[in-house]
């Protein structure tokens, strides 16, 4: 069986989401990564910032950073969901070192 690795995600959303809209999708991911046997998921919303180019038409986005452990394994079917997701601008998945 892998073991766990420590996983750090930032998620750029579309701007249109009210802060309450912004936590009830952060938190429905987090649950979606909960069903994939992750653990340790924290959730922290960055805040809504000016792109440094436009993404998809969109000037601003809101950042969402999720941090989790899980599988190896777990981690392309998770992003696939993201892919498909029209709110998602982009998204990065990095494995944290371990100091």
């Amino acid at each position: 069986m892998s073991a766990t690795i420590k996983y750090e995600m930032m998620i750029l959303l579309t701007e249109e989401f009210n802060d309450s809209e912004l936590k009830t999708w952060a938190f429905n991911y987090a649950k979606g990564l909960r069903k994939l046997n992750a653990s340790e998921i924290s959730v922290i919303s960055r805040g809504k910032r000016d792109l440094a180019y436009l993404i998809k038409n969109q000037k601003r986005g809101n950042f969402i950073q999720i941090n989790f452990a899980s599988i190896p394994k777990c981690i392309d079917t998770f992003s696939n969901s993201l892919k498909f997701d029209s709110n998602v601008l982009r998204f990065l998945i990095l494995k944290k070192k371990l100091v």
